[in-house]
């Protein structure tokens, strides 16, 4: 069974940081692109941020560039987003979410490209 349990959210001030993490358990890791996407009240889910599976490459929305990281270590089969500089329009539930396809050739922000999905943690930015 496979299971992505993400941690680490919490209410922090604007500007403050927090640093999400992921585990993914019952998969191989290393060969699968991992993304965060977020859902704030009464709005789509959307992407966040994604790293490939070597971990080399990265993309992020535009709103999150330059005060959010994605980062991976395949030996712990763990994912995490650092979150810096946050703003309340970053108050969402986070969720983690591991690549449907083995070897990727291209980091994809669709959500119909990644397979399996954790509960969410929520995070919540106050002004």
């Amino acid at each position: 069974q496979v299971q992505l349990v993400e941690s680490g959210g919490g209410l922090v001030q604007a500007g403050g940081s927090l640093r999400l993490s992921c585990a993914l358990s019952g998969r191989a890791f290393s060969i699968y692109d991992m993304g965060w996407f977020r859902q704030a009240p009464g709005k789509e889910r959307e992407f966040v941020a994604a790293i490939n599976w070597r971990g080399r490459d990265t993309d992020y929305r535009d709103s999150v560039k330059g005060r959010f990281t994605i980062s991976r270590d395949n030996a712990k089969k763990m994912v995490y987003l650092q979150m810096n500089s946050l703003k309340p329009e970053d108050t969402a539930v986070y969720y983690c979410a591991a690549g449907s396809d083995p070897y990727p050739v291209q980091i994809d922000y669709r959500e119909s490209r990644y397979r399996y999905w954790g509960q969410g943690t929520q995070v919540t930015v106050s002004s």
